[in-house]
């Protein structure tokens, strides 16, 4: 029996017209870029010939081969300015983030600014050797609020201070002595000794490792305690002193040895929010306060005169944040681990990253208010001793520039640790994200539905997360700008975040701290 063949297959058809033939692939067009530092947007390598629909990933691989010599490959984040001319809405982006291709991301972009005949100037910023991964679920849950350092401690309104060990996750000491709530913790930065300002306007100091109290309460505050500050390691190594700000309107700075009021700077008629005491200005460093009387006053660390004062705010100042914070708060320790052996070695330790830091920018400030509106200054712009003193005979300083547009109070402003950026929380729901050196506008993070509390960056500078009145924490992804992970589970409003290590704490009106961790 002969073999059948199928027969032929019918063509399809749509109301008696054949079935379209598909259309091939668009072919995607060679394009000529430019790779140029973010940092002072010098050349990288020579400009090459690519195609558009090349991955970001093989950017990164082809920026490595063509422009580092290291075995180790460095990661890069890309970007692509908008052209200045263009006339951009109010707080729209002015950057284009290649987090796909350069075809997807900029040749195809709304605005239309860009044509495959165009150089494409891309702009690269290496990213730090060491990664953070982000926090993806919730470890433990503790009872108090207001992490801080290497160790976990927390400050709680039952009147109690307590101490963390973030290996176990389980309480190690509780630090009670306090008559009221525990309203701020601060760490020296070589965790020999830990500082509470509670409600009761008395600060006091404990020893980390036996959680004994070093002496008694530190008294003269006749309200509650709003902030403290510790003097840095790089100054004095030995024994740092310690500053405290109050709702009575003053600052008081604390020999810690002696155990006796140094000097009490008087000058705001308001209470001071915050106090900050920074690492130039000086031998000693400046002090910088921020109050609700509107202004912004700088004072000599030494002996505590007033420097300068700050005006240009038309509400109370209630968040200031340094470029430098990161390495003051962390002193000698960097992150390889390695612990000094000496107090002269922790002190030029921490001078040599100090120093180091201040080589590509000086010691920048922003301030926040409840004007809606934040202000990046450069009080100090020089290290040499001749122009700091010209610096402070100067009793007027005017602002960098004015950073705008949140709609409601500002809540919180901090830099990333590595100066190269800012990211501010506000009332309106909403973070901002700007340039740390020039203060320009960089992007809106958006999916917050109450107010934004605090933020705070990973050591890395890569990671976000934002604490809020929605009971949410959020990472944030800053390649995108958008949110990376979201973390629930307070079950009311999160007043506190920090990354410690590899792992987030937050602390809120549900009476838990929460550690959460990849």
């Amino acid at each position: 029996m002969a073999t059948r063949l199928p027969p032929p297959k019918r063509q399809k058809t749509y109301h008696g017209v054949p079935e379209p033939a598909p259309e091939a692939p668009k072919p995607s067009p060679n394009i000529v870029v430019q790779f140029v530092s973010e940092e002072d947007g010098s050349s990288l390598c020579p400009a090459v010939n690519i195609p558009a629909n090349l991955t970001r990933e093989n950017l990164e691989s082809l920026l490595n081969k063509l422009s580092t010599k290291d075995e180790d490959p460095v990661p890069f984040s890309f970007h692509v300015n908008l052209p200045e001319s263009k006339t951009a809405p109010a707080g729209a982006n002015t950057r284009i983030v290649i987090a796909s291709s350069i075809e997807k991301d900029v040749l195809e972009h709304p605005s239309e600014d860009f044509t495959p005949e165009d150089v494409i100037v891309i702009h690269c910023a290496p990213q730090s050797v060491f990664r953070v991964r982000p926090a993806t679920r919730c470890s433990s849950t503790l009872t108090a609020f207001s992490p801080t350092g290497n160790l976990l401690a927390t400050g709680s309104g039952d009147m109690n201070v307590r101490l963390w060990d973030l290996n176990t996750e389980l309480p190690s000491h509780t630090l009670s002595g306090h008559a009221g709530w525990v309203l701020c913790v601060e760490w020296e930065a070589m965790e020999r000794k830990l500082a509470s300002g509670g409600h009761d306007g008395r600060v006091r100091l404990w020893d980390p490792a036996t959680g004994q109290p070093l002496g008694d309460a530190l008294r003269g505050h006749t309200k509650w305690i709003m902030s403290l500050a510790w003097e840095p390691i790089h100054i004095n190594a030995t024994s740092p002193r310690l500053a405290s700000a109050s709702k009575d309107g003053t600052v008081r700075v604390w020999d810690t040895a002696l155990r006796r009021l140094e000097y009490t700077l008087g000058g705001h008629s308001a209470s001071v929010n915050i106090v900050k005491w920074g690492g130039s200005g000086g031998s000693k460093g400046a002090l910088y306060t921020a109050s609700s009387d509107r202004t912004v006053r700088v004072w000599d660390a030494e002996q505590g005169r007033p420097i300068m004062t700050l005006k240009d705010h038309a509400h109370w100042v209630t968040t200031l944040t340094l470029n430098t914070d990161f390495i003051l708060r962390t002193g000698p320790f960097d992150h390889k681990g390695k612990k000094p052996a000496s107090e002269e070695e922790a002190q030029a330790l921490a001078k040599a990253r100090f120093d180091n830091f201040l080589k590509s920018t000086p010691e920048l400030l922003i301030s926040g208010s409840d004007d809606h509106t934040l202000f990046l200054w450069s009080l100090f712009p020089s290290a040499s001793p001749a122009s700091v003193e010209a610096d402070k005979r100067s009793s007027v300083s005017k602002p960098l520039t004015r950073l705008t547009g949140h709609q409601k109070q500002i809540s919180h402003v901090v830099f990333s640790p590595d100066g190269r950026w800012a990211a501010s929380a506000a009332w309106d729901s909403s973070v901002r994200i700007w340039e740390g050196r020039t203060g320009k506008f960089v992007a809106t993070l958006r999916g917050h539905v109450g107010p934004v509390y605090r933020v705070a960056w990973s050591a890395d500078s890569r990671l976000l997360i934002s604490a809020s009145k929605d009971s949410t924490l959020k990472i944030w992804d800053l390649k995108t700008y958008k949110i990376k992970t979201d973390l629930p589970g307070h079950t009311d409003e999160v007043y506190c975040v920090d990354f410690v290590a590899d792992k987030v704490v937050s602390g809120g009106r549900d009476k838990t701290v929460k550690i959460w961790k990849n």
